[in-house]
């Protein structure tokens, strides 16, 4: 069997294996239609012209077999108030999801459940091109349209192949904590290369930074690892989340899956959770120094979380970084508790630490620094080596834990992330980060085993 053949019949199963079937798709259909027809009578209670239309996925016929979200739009008129905006669409939530809550996004909309499937009914502006909108969600509807109509059926198949693929290895979605490829995405890239098979032998040979531009916009530059120029809106980069350690990753499984296809390449590889004793023996078989800061999680969404967690972890990785304590690696999550993780191949350092001068001919700038450590009895020095002064000098820290304790504060901090650490934190150290098994078990088995 050549490879083409191969990967085109693992690609056959994946798709008969993700695609919804009659059933799945007559309870959808249904039910959406149930959802648009409330909310377009609720809208006939307002003061204002609405119309209401699906978007997402499910009205694209791009979800895959057994997600069950359902996305109903709400639009007003585009000289309407933001607040009116707000406030009739949280409205018409409310009335077709009476047991519904609040989420928040640009703006707040309603989510409920109706029969097992997700429901986000989202208010959003009427406008006449996407280049006009005045909050992200304006966008939907014209990546609706547009997809609507360059995608056939067959793509569609192709397009769920890929959101297969990627949710495999963890690669699909565009929040802030994934920072992957978003739904609207995949559908371009499907379009640009024709299916699945075509996306992954492009990315096999990507060298970053990649632009493609589907309408030929060619006027707007950005500063990204993968670009693909939205085509309603050229001054947009639809994979401006995507990171680019995930478009290499993506670049790796690609490669992979075109070298060896199998259908175990779609699905997802979740390591067990380890045990405490377990967290222990790695620690000491890879004789470094963890260090954990544990806190509570503040009570935001994760795309306003995630971002304050890896500002905060890279300001303490650099300290860290700075006084010589060689960070291997770090990471941030989230669970029921919030966790910082900076992973140190030094322990412990001397009590002093060698400072370098200036050169001893270079006279103002050398009799100050003699001056500034004539008098400090805990220095030795200054002496001369070559032909600068030298000091050997009380270090600040000795160990990572004393910076961290000292440190926490003074580097940028997320608001909401300094208020909760404010509220107190748990440091633990080296083999102490082994009581977070219980919480952070497989967190930690995908840090101690690390994968591309």
């Amino acid at each position: 069997m050549t490879e083409d053949r191969a990967l085109s019949e693992v690609v056959e199963t994946v798709r008969e294996r993700v695609t919804p079937d009659d059933d799945e798709r007559r309870a959808l259909s249904r039910i959406a239609d149930d959802l648009v027809s409330r909310a377009e009578e609720a809208t006939t209670d307002l003061p204002v012209e609405a119309d209401v239309l699906r978007a997402g996925s499910t009205a694209r016929d791009t979800w895959l077999a057994g997600d069950r979200d359902i996305d109903v739009f709400v639009r007003f008129p585009p000289d309407l108030d933001r607040a009116d905006l707000e406030r009739y669409g949280l409205a018409v939530g409310h009335e077709v999801l009476p047991d519904g809550r609040e989420e928040f996004a640009e703006h707040p909309y309603v989510v409920g459940e109706v029969e097992g499937f997700d429901v986000d009914l989202v208010p959003c502006y009427r406008l006449e091109s996407a280049t006009e909108i005045r909050s992200a969600v304006d966008r939907t509807p014209f990546h609706t349209r547009y997809v609507e109509n360059a995608l056939t059926p067959a793509l569609a198949g192709e397009v769920r192949v890929l959101k297969a693929f990627l949710s495999a290895h963890g690669l699909y979605g565009s929040d802030l904590r994934t920072e992957g490829f978003s739904g609207y995405l995949t559908e371009l890239l499907v379009i640009e290369y024709g299916g699945f098979e075509g996306v992954c032998t492009a990315a096999a040979d990507w060298h970053p930074p990649v632009e493609l531009d589907p309408e030929d916009h060619g006027e707007a530059s950005f500063d990204d690892p993968l670009v693909v120029i939205d085509p309603t809106d050229p001054e947009r980069n639809v994979a401006a989340v995507l990171s680019e350690t995930n478009v290499a990753r993506f670049q790796h499984h690609a490669r992979a899956l075109l070298a060896d296809p199998t259908v175990e390449r779609f699905e997802p590889e979740e390591p067990a959770p380890l045990s405490g004793d377990e967290i222990r023996a790695l620690v000491e078989r890879r004789g470094t120094t963890p260090v954990g800061v544990r806190f509570d999680v503040p009570e935001i969404v994760d795309d306003q979380l995630y971002p304050q967690l890896r500002r905060t972890l890279a300001g303490l990785t650099e300290r860290l970084a700075r006084h010589g304590f060689e960070p291997l690696r770090a990471e941030a999550v989230a669970e029921d508790s919030a966790l910082l993780l900076v992973e140190c191949a030094v322990a412990s350092l001397p009590r002093i630490e060698r400072h370098l001068g200036p050169p001893v001919h270079v006279r103002t700038h050398a009799e100050a620094f003699t001056d500034a450590y004539a008098e400090d009895g805990g220095s030795f020095g200054p002496f001369v080596d070559g032909e600068r002064y030298v000091v050997e000098r009380p270090r600040e820290f000795t160990a990572p834990a004393e910076l961290v304790e000292v440190t926490l504060f003074d580097g940028p901090l997320g608001p909401d992330v300094e208020r909760a650490l404010e509220g107190g934190y748990d440091l633990l150290v080296g083999e102490e980060v082994a009581s977070l098994a219980g919480e952070f078990g497989s967190d930690l088995a995908r840090y101690y085993d690390p994968r591309p």
